[in-house]
């Protein structure tokens, strides 16, 4: 498989983490009640995410193996959760 198509997909995966990682922000700032504030979070975490998966020091398994692990963490959680 070429680094490009993981690269791809590890950017596919960047929104969901990203979406996580903002929601999480959220919660951690303000608690249960957090209202609005992810309008704010959110948006934050997914350019984190993004740019966390198109850092080139970083070996291309590596970042795909961490949003593959966080997206999935973040998706069950929610299930769990709702």
């Amino acid at each position: 498989m070429g680094k490009w198509v993981l690269t791809a997909a590890t950017v596919v995966l960047a929104l969901p983490f990203g979406w996580g990682l903002g929601l999480l922000a959220a919660y951690l700032i303000a608690g249960k009640n957090f209202g609005q504030l992810p309008a704010g979070t959110v948006p934050l975490g997914i350019i984190a995410a993004v740019t966390f998966a198109l850092w080139p020091s970083l070996k291309v398994t590596t970042r795909f193996t961490v949003m593959l692990g966080g997206s999935a963490a973040f998706i069950l959680l929610a299930w769990l959760i709702a």
